[in-house]
């Protein structure tokens, strides 16, 4: 039966005698109701979890479902609780003494629609009302990409600095194109509802100007490095605003971040230059029109971050702050005065080095490398693999909260590597202490947390450490990988099944696809999703060589040992998804 064709639901005379009738077939049920001799037709399914509405009760035009008391104007559809959606309404007529009905649901601009709701669902930091709004532009043919710049301008206008949340969404949003369907529609709807819930209750955003003036890139930077050092946020704000005003590239503004932020050493436990580097990457995917309401956000954290140069361990016994501006002036130096194309290819190398126990032989190493005409994206890229082979070979004897030492000083690393990626694309680094510093502090922070590495736990697939009665095939390697990620203490099962994988030569995008699964379906902490999405860039690097098996080895054990969790949210995005294809979920109840 064709959806443009009326069907019959009964007689004026039924419906006075029986209040309700509804009308069912293989579409969605649909009620109809009569109020002050107007007769009225609705799903039948409650739009918060879809009970049946002819359950509820209808009273001076007031539709209420009796399982959580949601309230729809009955004439409208439209919700009295934003927390329940609007019921969806179909076209109704009365033909002598029958009624009949068109099972047509929705309304004229779809995407719209979805849009206000996923406002609303923000706004009030409602959960299910987010997910089905993700489902609803979905369905509606939206960009993913278009929904995590909706999130992130939201978060923009009801944050007064970077948050987790807006971490999350950036790591998700560079996760997208490795991910389809179930997953994209779950990357989604955590990311968009971290937002939410960092801006519930918080501060709004306030609107800061440039300056009047447009003095040169290096008094802005000085003034920068002068307001960090005194933590004036809103000063430093307005110096970064001046910038962007002045037109300048996105590589000119991580310059002046970079160069602030490394006054600092290794500050907040590396979360300072991961949020500056994540907020770029938002700008990157939402882009670059909107910086000047998203780059105070980040200036102002970095402004009140606190650096180890207070810790104990970064001043005793080794004065690594001493030691590293010393050798950031000498780095510096060693760079080539002009750029030129480079063929360095000692990454793994450096990267074992940089494990070593000996801070002047780890410096020296990075010297060498320059002076063998290694690039900033070289040694960034050596930074990031010493780091992730710390979390690894972690120590499962080492307490459970040391997990997340490891974790920051590979994020840190990966955050220090995009950097000067990102700097050294369009910059000559000579003179630029500030690239070395930030190499510097990384290596140091990899050289601090050495006793995790005491014994290292063994990499999958080495010495006697068979895998060969693993499965096999992709889909066994995901079935098992996925079931590891159910029980408690599978550290060791999901790092050799992902290394299974890899070492069989299936296609990564696989396991980094069973991976995402694994971790969208978890009630995850903020760390989680900096892992993987670091890792899966780190990987890329890469590819399938040793060392890009090593890095995503080191994502599964981090996961794994974070997991299983309560998995409520998983259960909040599959009801929305059923309302959304117009499952009767409680149909029968």
């Amino acid at each position: 039966m064709k959806s443009t064709e009326f069907l019959y639901a009964g007689t004026v005379e039924e419906l006075k005698r029986k209040g309700r009738l509804v009308v069912r077939g293989p579409h969605r049920p649909i009620l109809v109701l009569e109020h002050r001799g107007r007769i009225f037709a609705l799903d039948n399914r409650c739009p918060h979890m879809g009970f049946p509405l002819d359950r509820g009760s209808s009273d001076d035009g007031i539709l209420t479902c009796h399982w959580h008391h949601a309230r729809f104007d009955l004439a409208s559809g439209c919700t009295f609780d934003l927390w329940a959606d609007d019921v969806p309404t179909c076209p109704v007529e009365t033909r002598g003494a029958e009624i009949w009905v068109k099972a047509e649901f929705g309304c004229p601009d779809p995407a719209a629609y979805w849009q206000q709701r996923l406002h609303d669902g923000m706004a009030h930091n409602l959960g299910l009302v987010i997910a089905k709004a993700v489902q609803g532009q979905l369905a509606a043919g939206v960009a993913p990409l278009e929904m995590v710049r909706q999130a992130a301008l939201f978060g923009v206008r009801h944050l007064d600095g970077w948050s987790t949340g807006m971490t999350i969404l950036t790591a998700l949003g560079n996760l997208l194109p490795q991910l389809e369907g179930e997953d994209a529609y779950l990357a989604l709807f955590h990311g968009v509802r971290r937002v939410a819930a960092d801006c519930d209750g918080a501060a709004p955003g306030r609107t800061r100007a440039a300056l009047a003036s447009r003095p040169d890139a290096s008094t802005l930077k000085r003034w920068l490095r002068r307001w960090n050092a005194v933590r004036h946020g809103e000063a430093a704000q307005r110096t970064v605003l001046t910038a962007v005003a002045t037109g300048a590239t996105p590589a000119s503004i991580a310059e002046l971040l970079l160069a602030a932020e490394t006054d600092r050493v290794f500050a907040d436990t590396g979360h300072s230059l991961d949020f500056i580097n994540k907020g770029l990457e938002c700008l990157d995917l939402i882009g670059w029109e909107h910086a000047a309401g998203l780059i105070p956000m980040v200036v102002g954290q970095m402004t009140a971050a606190r650096g180890s140069d207070e810790a104990t361990e970064w001043r005793q016994p080794i004065d690594f702050v001493a030691l590293c501006e010393q050798a950031a002036a000498e780095l510096s130096r060693r760079f080539p005065a002009a750029r030129h194309e480079r063929n360095w290819s000692k990454h793994a190398e450096l990267a074992r080095v940089l494990l070593g126990d000996e801070p002047d032989a780890i410096f020296g190493a990075l010297g060498s490398a320059i002076s063998d005409d290694a690039s900033l994206d070289d040694l960034g890229r050596s930074l990031a693999y010493g780091a992730a082979l710390r979390v690894a070979q972690f120590g499962t004897a080492n307490e459970h909260g040391d997990w997340d030492t490891a974790h920051h000083v590979f994020t840190y690393c990966n955050a220090v590597h995009q950097s000067l990626k990102r700097i050294a694309a369009s910059h000559d680094v000579s003179g630029f202490p500030e690239a070395s510093r930030a190499l510097l502090h990384g290596a140091a922070a990899i050289y601090l947390i050495r006793y995790l590495n005491v014994p290292p736990a063994r990499l999958p697939g080495e010495g006697d450490d068979g895998l060969d009665a693993l499965p096999s095939t992709p889909e066994d390697i995901r079935a098992s990988l996925l079931d590891a990620f159910d029980h408690q203490h599978q550290v060791e099962a999901a790092a050799r099944l992902v290394a299974r994988h890899l070492t069989l030569g299936h296609p990564p995008e696989l396991i980094i696809a069973a991976l995402a699964r694994a971790l969208l379906r978890e009630d995850a902490g903020f760390h989680a999703y900096q892992m993987l999405e670091a890792g899966v860039r780190q990987f890329k690097e890469w590819n399938n060589a040793p060392a890009g098996r090593h890095i995503l080895v080191a994502v599964a054990r981090y996961l794994a040992a974070h997991s299983p969790t309560e998995r409520s949210l998983l259960q909040t995005a599959d009801i929305a998804a059923r309302l959304s294809r117009g499952d009767r979920l409680h149909e029968e109840a």
